[in-house]
């Protein structure tokens, strides 16, 4: 029995880890939502980061009259996930509608990386304003609050210039950085958190994206960081099915361009075919010309020659001494033999 014992402690220390591991999630609210709703919400669509859906409701608490609130328990995953806090002062009978809109008027928010084992504390900052600053023993908690410190420098380096030629020349510039920065992170949910800002298609850096999307290897190399530390997340299936789309949207869009591309250049070799065959039986026409006019008799030829001298048949008759009924005999024969249908079409040839 003395054999086992050390290792029936070490067992019953470590399921007793496991039964009271617990997260906590505490602060302050503002003054003017003391009388508000405290919810924590858990984000598996990074689409719907910011807003209240009511799908992602965990659970509410109510602040204190100091407005200290706390949320607490054992039921997130063990593994990092995306969360969110939103405090706001809708009354019951408005609430549904409101969080069914995914918006809230007089409300605020917050949003972080936890799990089960996670305390974050959110202490007043900036003039006690909440949720500015984020206090915890999760490294990754804070992430999102350096992003959108990021974002803020990259707005006001786009509003600075509003040219073409700074927009392209910032577009390039933070593109990278974001990449760069999330990537340094090394927690993917930073990067889909980046990822999600920079390929809305309300945002005006969507034209980029999917110029970036076309080569850019990062696409591909955050899919295997997620693959390895995420792999059966909703996180994992919904970037890999957007990747997919505005991959197939791209590529449509290109070979749309080749194809129209190809149909241009159909139909200028069509157009050069048409031409050539023309040509090809002007000439075999003027060939054949040559040839008839070598079988008119002399009455004819030397009809044909007062025709290109533009008399009329009753002066041609005068001319050879025959009557009209015998010129006309005449000029009808010498059309068939230039293959010509009137007089205009004999002068054109080159005779």
């Amino acid at each position: 029995m003395k054999i086992y014992k050390p290792i029936f402690y070490i067992l019953f220390l470590f399921f007793t880890q496991l039964c009271f591991a617990q997260y906590e999630f505490d602060g302050f609210v503002n003054e003017d939502l003391k009388k508000g709703n405290v919810y924590l919400s858990v984000i598996e669509d990074f689409r719907k980061i910011s807003g209240v859906y009511p799908e992602q409701i965990l659970t509410k608490v109510i602040p204190d009259s100091s407005g200290y609130f706390q949320i607490k328990g054992n039921n997130l995953p063990q593994q990092n996930r995306i969360y969110r806090i939103h405090i706001d002062t809708c009354q019951e009978d408005d609430q549904n509608v409101n969080h069914f809109s995914g918006h809230c008027i007089n409300s605020k928010e917050i949003i972080f990386i936890a799990n089960n084992t996670t305390n974050l504390s959110f202490p007043f900052s900036f003039e006690r304003e909440m949720f500015c600053k984020i206090e915890s023993d999760n490294e990754k908690a804070a992430i999102f609050l350096k992003i959108d410190s990021l974002k803020s420098d990259m707005h006001f380096a786009f509003g600075t210039y509003r040219s073409e030629a700074n927009r392209k020349i910032n577009s390039t510039k933070w593109f990278t950085t974001f990449q760069n920065f999330g990537e340094q992170l090394e927690e993917p949910l930073a990067e889909l958190y980046i990822y999600s800002f920079l390929s809305n298609r309300t945002n005006n850096l969507y034209s980029y994206y999917l110029n970036d999307v076309k080569s850019n290897t990062y696409y591909e190399e955050l899919l295997k960081r997620l693959q390895e530390k995420y792999p059966d997340s909703n996180y994992l299936q919904q970037y890999e099915n957007e990747l997919k789309a505005d991959r197939f949207l791209v590529n449509q869009d290109t070979e749309e361009s080749f194809s129209w591309g190809l149909y241009l250049i159909g139909l200028l070799l069509f157009l050069s075919i048409l031409m050539n065959f023309f040509l090809y039986k002007r000439n075999n026409i003027l060939k054949n010309d040559s040839f008839s006019k070598e079988k008119l008799t002399s009455q004819e030829q030397k009809t044909l020659d007062l025709i290109l001298m533009d008399k009329s048949n009753k002066e041609i008759g005068s001319e050879l001494f025959i009557s009209v009924s015998t010129v006309k005999t005449h000029i009808n024969n010498l059309y068939k033999k230039l293959n010509v249908t009137s007089r205009d079409e004999v002068k054109n040839l080159k005779l």
